[in-house]
C-alpha cells in the first residue's frame, strides 16, 4: 500500500462526480473550480495507478476500477467523519465546528496522528515517518488548531492521546483499512491480485488450522501476502477493532467484549490435562484429579478460556497451596517444561493433536466436566471482505472443519 492515504479533499471530489455523473457538478459541491476538480480527479488516478471515470455520451461513468474504489472511498470518508464529531462531542465541543473537523483534515495530519498514537512520541514517530520533529509538532498542533479542542498531553514517558484524540484516531485507522482494502480491489482488476490478509491468531489455531490455510492462500494467490499476527486475545481485539488486522481466529468470548465485532462458530473443541508420555500418571489407568495435585502445574493465563476453567471450575486457586508453579500460554514453553519435568497443564486437545502423534504430549485419562469450547473467528461488524480476502477465510473454515472431523 502507498504511504496511508491519497488526497482527503481528492477522493470527495472523485465521489461526488461519480454520484451526480459530472466533474462540473462536483467541482460546485466542493467548492472547486472544474479545471481544480478536473485535476484532483487526474491527481487521484495517478496515485491509485488506474483510471476511475469514463466518459460516456454526456456525462461520465465508473470503470471497474473506480466503482471498486468508491465503495471503500465512501466508507473510509464516513469513518473520518463520524470520528471527527464523536471527537468533538467528547470534548463538549458544539455542534457548529462539526461540520468543517472533518472536512479540513489533511491525510498528512492523519499519517502524523497515526503515527504518534502508535509511537507515543513525537521523536520516534518522526523518524518512523522519515520526518523532522518539528514537522510532526507542526502538524500535530496544526490539526489541535482546526479542531479546537486539545489532542495530546505530555507524559513522563512521552506523549499521551487525549479521549478526543483516541476516537479521532480509530476513524483514521478504519480509514486507512478501507483504502487500503480498495487499492487492492484495484489491482485485482487489473489483474494483478496484490493485496495482504492480516490474521490475528490466538495459540489453538497456529498449530495446524493457520498453517493449512496459509499454505493453500499461498499456492492459488502467489501475489498475496498473508500476515499472522501472534499474540494475547485483549491486545489482538484491540488490533482488530482499530483495523490494524483483518479478522480474529481462536477461541470465542462469551459474553463479547465489544460491541463493535461480531463472532462466527468454525467447530467445538475439548480441554485435555496432559503431561509428557513419561510422567509417573501416563500409564496409569484411571487417575483422578487429586492426584494431579501431587504435581507442579503449568497454568494458562487465568483470563484466557482454559485459565477460566481451571480456577473456575476446578478451583485450583482455592487449595490450602497452589499447584501452579508456572504461568504461561506459550505452547513453546510447554513443550520444553513438560520434558523437563513431571509437570501437568490443561490445554487443547486440538492444540496438542501434532505432539501428540509426535508422543512429545500425552492426554491423561482424566474426564472433565463443561470442558466443550467455541472456536471461531471474530470480525468487526460491517467489514467487508475483498473477494482475494473471502478466499483465505474460506480456506480457514475449510481447514477448521477438516480438523474438528
Amino acid at each position: 500500500m502507498l504511504n496511508g492515504f491519497p488526497n482527503i479533499r481528492h477522493m470527495r471530489v472523485f465521489i461526488e462526480a461519480a454520484d451526480s455523473g459530472s466533474v462540473s457538478v462536483a467541482a460546485k459541491r466542493c467548492h472547486l473550480s472544474q479545471p481544480a476538480a478536473t485535476q484532483a480527479i487526474s491527481r487521484l488516478e495517478e496515485y491509485l495507478h488506474s483510471p476511475l471515470l469514463v466518459r460516456r455520451r454526456d456525462q461520465f461513468s465508473l470503470t471497474p476500477s473506480g466503482a471498486a474504489f468508491k465503495r471503500r472511498a465512501g466508507q473510509a470518508l464516513l469513518h473520518l467523519e463520524n470520528s471527527a464529531r464523536s471527537a468533538l462531542r467528547t470534548s463538549g465541543e458544539n455542534n457548529k465546528r462539526q461540520t468543517t473537523f472533518d472536512r479540513s483534515i489533511t491525510a498528512a495530519q492523519l499519517r502524523n496522528l497515526i503515527a504518534i498514537a502508535n509511537a507515543g512520541s513525537f521523536s520516534v514517530a518522526a523518524r518512523n515517518l522519515g520526518l523532522s520533529q518539528p514537522t510532526i509538532h507542526r502538524a500535530a498542533r496544526s490539526l489541535e488548531e482546526i479542531a479546537g479542542i486539545p489532542l495530546f498531553t505530555a507524559s513522563p514517558s512521552g506523549i499521551m492521546l487525549t479521549k478526543a484524540a483516541e476516537t479521532l484516531v480509530l476513524g483514521a485507522k478504519l480509514a486507512q483499512a478501507e483504502i487500503r482494502q480498495g487499492m487492492e480491489e484495484i489491482s485485482r482488476e487489473l489483474g494483478e491480485d496484490r493485496g495482504t490478509f492480516v490474521l490475528g491468531s490466538l495459540p489453538l489455531a497456529r498449530t495446524t488450522i493457520v498453517p493449512q490455510a496459509v499454505h493453500a492462500m499461498v499456492e492459488s494467490a502467489p501475489r498475496l501476502q498473508v500476515r499472522v499476527v501472534d499474540g494475547r486475545y485483549p491486545e489482538l481485539l484491540r488490533s482488530l477493532r482499530e483495523g490494524d488486522i483483518d479478522c480474529l481466529i481462536g477461541a470465542l468470548r462469551y459474553p463479547l467484549s465489544a460491541d463493535d465485532v461480531e463472532q462466527k462458530l468454525l467447530f467445538r473443541d475439548a480441554l485435555a490435562i496432559v503431561a509428557h508420555p513419561s510422567h509417573p500418571l501416563a500409564n496409569k489407568r484411571n487417575p483422578t484429579l487429586k492426584e494431579t495435585l501431587n504435581y507442579p502445574w503449568i497454568a494458562p493465563p487465568k483470563e484466557t478460556p482454559a485459565g477460566q476453567y481451571l480456577f473456575n471450575t476446578l478451583h485450583i486457586q482455592e487449595l490450602d497451596q497452589t499447584p501452579v508453579r508456572v504461568v504461561s500460554s506459550s505452547m513453546i514453553l510447554l513443550r520444553g517444561l513438560l520434558s523437563q519435568g513431571n509437570y501437568i497443564s490443561v490445554v487443547s486437545r486440538h492444540q496438542i493433536g501434532v505432539d501428540e502423534r509426535l508422543g512429545t504430549i500425552t492426554a491423561l485419562d482424566i474426564p472433565l466436566e463443561g470442558h466443550i469450547r467455541d472456536i471461531g473467528l471474530t470480525y468487526r461488524i460491517g467489514w467487508r471482505p475483498t473477494e482475494t480476502q473471502q478466499r483465505f477465510i474460506e480456506f480457514l473454515k475449510k481447514f477448521s472443519a477438516t480438523s474438528s472431523s
